[in-house]
């Protein structure tokens, strides 16, 4: 018996996957729980129009990211902070601070998605992080850290 997976089963296969399985472990377990559903002609055309649609969602998500990507390469930020006469920084730069600085040159990225390449920046200088836009496309944010007026 050839049944379309609904989600992934260990054992047996991954979510949109058809695979045989003995007639009553599909009509018996799966199809009652919402696991599987029978592989007709009509459901197999339904399954590759959704992963159709699926793969061309995914596509412009990437490209969205690519795209912010780029404006985020093309950018130096500039981070001010306290600074003592030595020139160390009262405190630490953090990535609420970064993503307030990409926000006003218009670029908008959640502050849980940068991570910095350093441990801590406490003093002034030339810094880099990583914004992970999408699993697969990260950005390199270049910033200098200055001292405030």
């Amino acid at each position: 018996m050839e049944i379309i997976l609904k989600e992934d089963i260990q054992g047996l296969g991954y979510k949109n996957d058809i695979v045989n399985v003995k007639p009553g472990y599909g009509r018996n377990f799966l199809i009652p729980k919402g696991l599987a559903t029978m592989a007709t002609d009509s459901a197999r055309k339904v399954l590759a129009e959704n992963i159709k649609q699926a793969a061309h969602k995914a596509a412009k998500i990437k490209q969205a990211a690519l795209d912010l990507a780029s404006k985020i390469d093309a950018v130096t930020l500039s981070v001010s902070a306290k600074v003592s006469e030595t020139g160390k920084i009262f405190g630490s730069v953090t990535t609420i601070q970064l993503a307030d600085a990409l926000e006003k040159e218009g670029i908008t990225v959640d502050r849980r998605k940068i991570a910095f390449v350093e441990k801590e920046i406490k003093h002034i200088g030339d810094f880099s992080a990583i914004a992970d836009l999408h699993r697969e496309v990260k950005a390199t944010i270049k910033f200098k850290v200055v001292a405030a007026e």
